[in-house]
C-alpha cells in the first residue's frame, strides 16, 4: 500500500523567512526537514543536500574584527561553532529598535544557559554609538554582555559587513547606489555553527521570536549539542 505523508505543521512564513518543516506518516512516525540555506539577497531558501557538488559553496559570513561594549575585540572566529542571530540597530532609534531589541531579550532569556547560542547586534551609526555608549544602551535594557555583543567600529566594514555578508538593507535585493546610504533592516539573521544564514525573521515580531527559538533548537538538535532547549 502506498505510503501517505500527511504535513502536520505548515511552513511559517512571515515576511522572507522559512522554517524547518515537520511531516509525520501513516504510522505516525515523524521527520523534521532541515532548514534552508540563503545565498543571495533575495533570501530565496534552498535545500541543498551535503552529496551536491553546491554544497561546498554555500554562502557563509566572512571574518571580520569589531568591537563590543566592553571593549573587547570580537572576530568571526569566536563564533566558529556557535549558533547565532545576527541585526542592525543605532542606539538612539526612537521606535523600531526597542521593539527589536524586546524580542532579542525574548531570546536571551530563552537561552540564558546555553553557552552555544549568542546574540550579534552592530550599530549602523558607529559615530555615536562608541563602546562606552553601547555599555550604557547594555545597562538599560538589561543585556547580558557574555551572550550578546553590542558591535561598533568603522562604517565601512560595518555596512560591508551588513550588505555583503548578511544581506541586510531594507526590501530585497535593494539597488544601493552609494555604499554610504544609510544601512537600515529589521531583519534577524539565524547563523548556523559554520557561518551560514538558515533564517530570516521580522524582528518586531514577538511570533517570529518564537520561531526562532524553534529554528535554534533544530539547529543544535542536528549537532547534538543541545542540553537546554527550551520553547516560550
Amino acid at each position: 500500500m502506498k505510503q501517505l505523508v500527511y504535513i502536520l505543521f505548515p511552513i511559517l512564513i512571515i515576511g522572507c523567512g522559512q522554517s524547518a518543516q515537520k511531516i509525520a506518516t501513516e504510522d505516525q512516525n515523524v521527520t523534521e526537514i532541515e532548514l534552508p540555506f540563503f545565498n543571495e539577497p533575495t533570501f530565496t531558501p534552498e535545500w541543498i543536500d551535503k552529496e551536491s557538488p553546491d554544497y561546498a559553496n554555500i554562502h557563509t559570513i566572512p571574518p571580520f574584527n569589531l568591537q563590543n561594549q566592553n571593549g573587547e575585540w570580537i572576530k568571526q572566529s569566536d563564533l566558529d561553532g556557535k549558533v547565532y542571530v545576527a541585526n542592525f540597530f543605532f542606539s538612539i532609534c526612537p521606535n523600531v529598535c526597542p521593539m527589536m531589541t524586546g524580542n532579542l531579550l525574548i531570546l536571551q532569556e530563552a537561552f540564558q544557559s546555553n553557552p552555544n547560542v549568542k546574540i550579534v547586534s552592530h550599530t549602523v551609526m558607529p559615530w555615536i554609538d562608541s563602546v562606552a555608549t553601547l555599555k550604557e544602551y547594555e545597562e538599560f535594557n538589561g543585556i547580558d554582555g557574555s551572550h550578546w555583543y553590542l558591535l561598533t567600529g568603522e562604517k565601512r566594514e560595518i555596512y560591508k559587513l551588513g550588505r555583503d555578508a548578511y544581506y541586510a538593507d531594507e526590501g530585497f535585493g535593494k539597488t544601493v547606489t552609494d555604499e554610504d546610504d544609510f544601512l537600515h533592516t529589521e531583519n534577524f539573521i539565524l547563523i548556523d555553527q559554520k557561518r551560514r544564514i538558515r533564517g530570516v525573521y521580522n524582528g518586531t515580531l514577538q511570533i517570529e521570536a518564537k520561531r526562532l527559538i524553534e529554528d535554534i533548537n533544530s539547529l543544535l538538535e542536528k549537532a547534538s549539542i543541545n542540553p537546554y532547549k527550551t520553547s516560550l
